[in-house]
């Protein structure tokens, strides 16, 4: 037998391609949850299981993925920090894959993100992300904004909290401060997802942008990191290291 994967709310719009794309990589499908089920029975069935369900769910999850020794890709955003203390707690016992994107390109950008960050400094170039998501999204700034915003921090040998974040801007907020990253979240039809990494300077300005037009990028992505996660130690791992981008 194949390794067996099991999906999270897989009656849902990601849970639908997810299964289509578990079935094309040639694995197993196990069996997935619906809402209101109990997802220890898709846990014990499975080698790995993928959610991308909700963020309130992510510990629960984590939790059953380090008890019985279980992989778990996990692609829900917009945890809180004390969501993913719980995952990162559980992948002392169990290999987990976290990411805001399981999209190829998204994270081929964030490694350039971070290159960027190193290359321009704060203080000649303000990073400002913007990201558009279709109306039904409910965290903003979505996962990925938040996730570009970490690598420009991380190029700089910082992090987003110490830098800080202006977000929201209305109104007379002043003059922007040197260093922090800017965040703007826009809403409306069926936007897959757009994200514009921007450095502004004085003379020149750089954009970086990714578009994605079709959610299957995703499932092909988190997919593709269940089946690395194969006999892989327990840890937190992200799609650079799925992608072995270093």
């Amino acid at each position: 037998m194949g390794l067996r994967i099991g999906i999270t709310g897989i009656a849902g719009r990601m849970g639908k391609l997810l299964s289509e794309e578990v079935n094309a990589a040639g694995a197993t499908l196990s069996g997935g949850t619906r809402r209101g089920d109990d997802p220890r029975g898709l846990f014990e069935a499975s080698d790995v299981v993928i959610d991308f369900t909700h963020a309130h769910a992510a510990p629960t999850h984590a939790r059953l993925a380090a008890e019985l020794g279980k992989g778990l890709v996990l692609g829900s955003s917009g945890l809180s920090a004390e969501e993913e203390a719980a995952v990162a707690e559980a992948a002392k016992k169990a290999p987990i894959v976290y990411a805001a994107n399981f999209a190829t390109g998204v994270n081929i950008v964030l490694a350039l993100a971070e290159k960027l960050g190193a290359a321009l400094p704060p203080e000649q170039y303000d990073a400002e992300i913007v990201e558009m998501h279709h109306r039904q999204k409910v965290d903003a700034p979505s996962g990925t904004a938040i996730a570009l915003g970490r690598a420009v921090a991380a190029g700089r040998g910082t992090t987003l909290e110490e830098t800080g974040r202006e977000s929201g801007r209305d109104g007379h907020t002043g003059a922007r401060k040197t260093g922090t990253i800017g965040f703007a979240a826009l809403r409306g039809g069926q936007v897959v997802g757009e994200h514009t990494l921007l450095f502004a300077a004085g003379s020149e300005h750089i954009a970086l942008t990714h578009r994605s037009f079709d959610r299957r990028a995703y499932a092909t992505g988190a997919v593709r990191a269940a089946q690395w996660l194969q006999g892989r130690s327990p840890g937190l791992y992200g799609m650079k290291d799925v992608l072995g981008l270093g």
